[in-house]
This record gives C-alpha cells, structure tokens and sequence, in this order.
C-alpha cells in the first residue's frame, strides 16, 4: 500500500500499515517521538490501519492533538482502576460493567455499573491506581473481532457492550483496545503506551448518568476526571474550578437574597426577591434608556397566543418539543408564548405602513415560556420562564446592514459598560443538507452576506458556523468569556427574510407598489435571567456600585449615632442612592463584617467626629480604599458613579 505525506512525498508500506510503520519509514527522530497521526484529516493512534492513498501527517507530544490522544486513553485507566478497586473487595471483574468513556471538555468521564455504589469518598484511591497503572507503562494492542464473536464476548457479562455493539453500523469495523488486565470496546485512538500519559489528571465527582441518556434506562455511575498536559494548567483549573464554586450563582443568589426558585411554586420558575428584582429593574432601565436613544419604540404583548399564531409563524410545530402543551379554551387553542416575534409582526400589520417610517423598531420586556427537560433546567441559566430583552426591528432591504451595524454597536456598548470585554462573534448559517430551514435561497445567500459585510465593516472578528442559523434566518452571536474564561452565548442577532413572507406584510413603496420588509431580530442580553446567572458569578456577587440592591450601608458606632447616621441616609436617598442604616445593637465591627458577606460596595462609618464634622468613614469595597471625606462630596462621587454606571 502506499501513503503520502503532507509534503507530497510517497511512502510505500506492508498492507495493514499503521501510522507506527510510517514513523519507522521515516526513522531519525519520528520512532520514539510520534504519539499518533492525522490521516486525512482525522485522528488516528498508531495502532490503526492507514487507508490506502492515505495522507498522513504523524504528530508528537507538542501537538495540541496529543490531549485528546492521553485523556482518551485515560478513560479507559480509570475503568481498569475501578475494576482494580473493587477486586480489592472481594468482586470479579465482570461485576464492573461499562458503558461510553469519552474525552470531554478539560478531561474524560466513564459510565460505570459497579457493584457498590462510587462515591466521592473512592475516587483518591482509585485515583492512586490510576497513577500506579501509569507507572506500569502498559503497552495498548488494538484489534478487531467478528459481529458475533464481539457480542458473544460480552454476551451474559455486559449487556451494556453487547448493545453497543448492536448499535455499530455492519459496515463499521468492531475494534478492541487492550492493555494488560484490561480491554474495552472502543474505536480509538489511543497513546500506546499508559506511561506516555501525562501525571496531571484528577478525579473530581460522581454523577448519575442513564445509559445512552435515556430515562427509562438503567441508571449508572458518571465518574468524570480532568487532565492537562502540566502540573500548572491542572492547578489553575482546579483553582477555577473552586472559584466557580465560590461564584455559583445558585448559592449566590440564596446567600445575597436575590432569587428563589420554590418547587411548590414549579421547576425552572423564578421568583426575584426584592434585592435581585432591584438588579434586574436597574438592567432593564439601562437598557431601555439606551434603545429610547436609538430610536426603539416600547411595546408590550401577552403571555399567551393564538396556536394559529404560532402556526402562522412556524414556531409550531418546530419547536414543539421545547415548548408547553396546546391549552383548549371554547374550541380555540392557545399556547404560552414561546417567542415575541409573532406579536410584534401582528403589531407591524395592524395598519397599513410607508417606506417613511421604516425602519420601525419595536422593543419589548417579553417574557416567553419553553419546557425545558427537568435535567436541563440549572438555577438561571436554564429555566422555563424567561424574560427577553427582545426588539424586532421591520426595515427596507437598503437598511439592513446598516441597522445590524447599529445593533452591533449597541451590543458593543452593552458588553463594555458591564465589562464584558473577552468575547468572539460567530455567524450562524444554514446548513445546505437540511430541509429544517424555511424561505428561498436567494433570501438566505443574502442574508448571509449582509450579516458577514456588516461584521466586517464594524471591526468584527468572527467564525462561520455552518447549521447554527436559525430556522428562519442566519444569526450572529456573541460568546462572551467571564472572570473565570468560561465561555456564555449571550447577545444575539438575526436577519429574516421568512416571517414578513409568512405574515404577509407589507409597506409601500417611493412607487406606490406594495413591497416586503425584511426582520431584524435582536437580544444583547439574551434573556434576563440568564445574563443575571452570568453576571451574578462573573462579579461573584460583587455588583458595580449601580447595579448593587444596597448601595451603601451606614453603620453608627453608637446607639447616640444614629440620627446623624439618618441625616447621612436622607442625603444619598435625595442623591437617589440605595441606603440603609444599621440599627442592631450589635458591635461596629460586627455589623461591617456582616455588610461586607452581603457585599455592599460602599460602607459609611460615622461617630461623634464625623457627626460633629460632617464627614463619614468610607470603606469602598470596590476602589479598596478607606478615607474620610465630608459628606456631600461622598455623595457626588457615589451619584456620579452611579449615573456614569462606572464599574468601580
């Protein structure tokens, strides 16, 4: 058989070469030092059959495809530490069966059926062995095996195996991967040996998983673990890992009283607390004030719709699934609303419109309602009821660029103002394969290339995603990474050329002729209740002095403090801050610390000098300074802050 190389040059090979006889073909440095291949664009180890014609292209432990190679691989240590563990106990190896071990984001997860249950408790101890299975430096041998041969292998041992490998198509290989005291079904690739594994792994919780996801399937044990290439990037994650914990809006939200989300009430259903609800409202108007200045008109539209509505739109029956079941009411049917956009195109045709009013930008506070699975649903994230800051904008054909490129500096500008400045932009476009997309080619390709100039003509970098647009029309998102460089889809916007088609709208022309507006759909916030989620954990609680839900906190020394400790409340109230003054009959140091867990950006300490000067004790939690200052120009600087929405 023969393969090329990525320089054109031809290697002739024994047929049934791996990528390892490649590396031994080219000697010098590539024996020793290749850990796997891409053969044609794809991942192999050096233990599969090469194609014929094949390019290969052999790569080392300094390619970032090397990761893949050892958490791979690593999967199927810990399923041979787990079996190790529990022959330790007293129980054969078949009593561990095995489901799907994957490589994941950061790390590996294997699907386990232990014979006792996992807990967190084990995993330092099967962890321990994993590294003695690396110290072994086992050697993996892949091979492959007839159908029947396969699942008689497993047949009474596994059922699990047996049905995977029922599920592998007949013209698919079944292949095996085998180290000493241990072999998986697997498809690879692998590193081929466990002592060309990297140290730097950790174990880190157990989870219930159903086999292939389905509930109605057996419930197994999810153990997940992370790996890196160095000791450094491991205990950087794992320290981010334990700042997420810190920053977990779920416990924040508890901690701060911000929001609730009360079972008896329903699952995915949030309740704000007066605290979060000043948050979201102090959201809402910064957003509103920054539409009204770009021309958006307010409106508002019901919870509920008409199931023609929804019909009319497509949205029903496309996403069916995701949305609550159909309410039967005097032989009409109507649905909760899932989005805002049908309204806004009823508001559009109400009356007849004019290219002189286009473009007419409609926004709104909607709040829409999708049945999210119960497993999906996680604190503000994922809910069933969310509020959208949601604008369709109806313009010309002429306007579209233009009025994404205004779109995109408004979300621009949002991200900034929160400090949201590590983000990228991809552009979501239809994938030419699927029937799932509504409208013509001709309006697609353009939308597309709308999206892509006004991008560009803004600045923008950006990746096309192709199958990621919309079912109505392409999209541009924004991925904003927080404090800890997690990433979050936030902002969203969208061109459609197919609703304005569905709906039959309208405007007239310059030449007294009907013509058809094209769709703007946007969002810089996405929801609401996610961007809260994000922004919770992003600042850890920690809000800018204008989003705080108390803004500052004034505690008197002393019982004989507290008229002035009003004096200086009834100041930053006329200067429209959040105040409160601490009353308790507690120490001072008491109620500060008490004020700073609640994370209160600015505390005011005032005794019998300050009373007597005029003055408080500043302690600003977000400049981390200490001063004191007279009073008024306290309250000018935190009212300045507060009005410029400056993030210290």
């Amino acid at each position: 058989m023969k393969v090329r190389l990525p320089d054109g040059k031809e290697l002739e090979l024994e047929a049934g070469a791996t990528a390892r006889e490649v590396a031994e073909a080219l000697g010098g440095r590539w024996p020793k030092q290749a850990v796997g291949a891409i053969v044609d664009g794809e991942l192999y180890d050096l233990l599969k059959p090469l194609p014929e014609g094949a390019v290969v292209q052999l790569i080392t432990k300094k390619d970032p495809e090397y990761q893949h190679l050892f958490r791979h691989t690593l999967a199927h240590v810990l399923a041979q530490a787990v079996r190790e563990f529990f022959a330790k106990k007293g129980y054969p190896p078949e009593s561990v069966k095995l489901g799907v071990g994957p490589v994941i984001e950061h790390g590996f997860y294997y699907d386990i059926d232990a014979p006792e249950p996992i807990s967190d408790a084990d995993l330092p101890e099967i962890e321990k062995i994993m590294h003695d299975i690396l110290k072994r430096d086992l050697e993996l041998r892949r091979y492959e095996l007839p159908r029947e041969e396969a699942i008689r292998r497993y047949q009474g041992v596994d059922p699990y195996k047996v049905e995977l490998i029922q599920d592998i198509p007949e013209n698919e290989p079944i292949s095996f991967y085998e180290q000493e005291g241990f072999t998986d079904l697997c498809r690879g690739p692998h590193v081929p040996k466990t002592g060309m594994i990297p140290p730097h792994f950790k174990l880190t919780h157990v989870a219930g998983a159903y086999f292939k996801g389905d509930a109605s399937r057996p419930q197994m044990q999810r153990v997940y673990g992370v790996a890196f290439r160095s000791k450094e990037e491991l205990k950087d994650y794992l320290w981010r890992l334990e700042e997420a914990k810190k920053r977990d809006h779920r416990k924040l939200g508890r901690e701060l009283e911000l929001f609730l989300i009360d079972p008896m009430v329903g699952k995915g259903l949030v309740l704000w607390l007066p605290k979060g609800n000043i948050v979201r409202e102090e959201l809402m108007r910064f957003m509103r004030e920054e539409q009204q200045k770009r021309g958006y008109q307010l409106v508002t539209t019901p919870h509920i719709g008409s199931l023609e509505l929804y019909k009319t739109s497509g949205h029903y029956p496309y996403y069916a699934e995701s949305q609550f079941p159909p309410m039967e009411l005097e032989d009409e049917a109507y649905l909760l609303k899932p989005m805002n956009c049908p309204h806004h195109v009823r508001i559009y045709a109400f009356k007849k419109r004019s290219y002189r009013e286009l473009p007419l930008r409609l926004a709104e506070f909607g709040t829409v309602y999708r049945y999210e699975q119960s497993g999906e649903l996680h604190g503000l994230t994922r809910v069933r009821g969310f509020t959208q800051d949601d604008a369709h904008i109806f313009c010309t054909p002429e306007q579209v660029k233009d009025e994404f490129k205004k779109v995109i500096e408004l979300t621009l500008y949002v991200f900034d103002t929160l400090g949201l400045k590590d983000f990228r932009a991809r552009i979501g476009t239809r994938d030419p394969n699927s029937d799932k997309y509504v409208g013509d080619d001709a309006h697609w390709a353009l939308a597309e290339r709308q999206i892509q100039e006004a991008a560009s003509e803004m600045g923008l970098e950006y990746t096309l995603e192709e199958g990621d647009a919309a079912f109505y029309g392409p999209k541009l998102d924004f991925v904003v990474n927080d404090a800890l460089g997690r990433e979050w889809q936030l902002g969203t916007i969208q061109v459609d050329y197919n609703l304005p088609e569905r709906f039959d709208i309208t405007y007239t022309g310059p030449d007294g002729e009907p013509h058809r507006p094209v769709m703007i759909h946007r969002a810089p916030f996405g929801s609401i209740e996610r961007f809260m989620g994000i922004l919770i954990e992003h600042f850890a609680g920690e809000f800018p002095l204008w989003l705080a839900p108390v803004q500052v906190a004034i505690v008197p020394i002393t019982d004989r403090h507290h008229a002035y400790a009003e004096e200086v409340k009834k100041a930053l109230s006329a200067a429209g801050l959040r105040a409160e003054v601490d009353q308790r009959p507690e120490r001072m140091q008491a109620k500060i610390r008490d004020w700073e867990k609640q994370k209160v950006p600015v505390i005011l300490v005032v005794g019998d000098r300050e009373a007597e000067e005029g003055t408080v004790a500043v302690r600003d939690r977000r400049k981390k300074e200490r001063y004191t200052a007279p009073l008024a120009e306290v309250v000018q600087d935190l009212a300045r802050r507060v009005r410029e929405r400056r993030l210290e």
